[in-house]
């Protein structure tokens, strides 16, 4: 099949109405093949698309981590050069592929949290520009949901987040600092509990309109 069947073949599949089964499909690819078209796919004009690439990114290489570490490092490694400077480009979907992909695999997850927390330190490889923050912190919660023992040590670098004007980076810190539990956010939770502005999170293959108080509860339906 050329690159431009696959991509065209991944993108039906991530349009089906069972997205479950539409991921189970694009796991029977070679994952080296596959890996291109998803992240072409970052890109589509089609918002649901462009998150479920990211979840099939996910799919794709927690069990590559497995069989082949090495092949799921170099991934790991693109999608953290794709946020660099030096690429050139912007780094759509990265940190959200990212914390997907750490969310799903344990292994990968202890040797790259720290560089996906390092995007929302000042310190660090911080990131500037607003809608890569969005996607940083989106990656950051997914993680923190799955497996918070990684993000505990980020809890003190989610508060200008959680003060921001912007409700989606004050409803994505939030939503992470809810996995975390942490007494430093505390407070501010208790305080975003009962914001009642709008935004929209990708749970579960499906994007959800909601506020911010139930982000912070984590009273979020499909």
């Amino acid at each position: 099949m050329t690159n431009r069947k696959l991509k065209q073949k991944v993108l039906e599949l991530l349009t089906r109405h069972d997205i479950e089964k539409g991921l189970e499909a694009i796991c029977q690819f070679p994952p080296r093949q596959v890996v291109n078209p998803l992240f072409s796919l970052f890109c589509n004009r089609e918002e649901i698309v462009r998150w479920r690439a990211v979840t099939a990114m996910g799919a794709v290489v927690s069990p590559l981590a497995e069989e082949d570490i090495e092949s799921a490092r170099v991934i790991m490694r693109r999608l953290i050069w794709n946020l660099n400077d030096e690429s050139g480009g912007i780094g759509w979907g990265s940190p959200e592929a990212m914390g997907e992909i750490m969310a799903r695999s344990g292994r990968l997850a202890k040797e790259y949290h720290r560089i996906l927390i390092s995007y929302i330190r000042e310190d660090g490889n911080f990131i500037e520009h607003e809608m890569l923050q969005r996607g940083v912190l989106w990656g950051l919660g997914r993680l923190a949901h799955a497996r918070p023992e990684f993000i505990r040590e980020a809890a003190p670098f989610l508060i200008p987040y959680m003060e921001s004007a912007d409700a989606m980076l004050r409803g994505l810190a939030a939503w992470t600092a809810a996995a975390l539990n942490a007494e430093i956010t505390r407070p501010l939770l208790e305080r975003l509990a009962n914001d009642h502005s709008e935004m929209t999170i990708f749970l579960e293959g499906c994007l959800i309109e909601c506020t911010v108080m139930q982000a912070v509860r984590c009273k979020l339906s499909t």
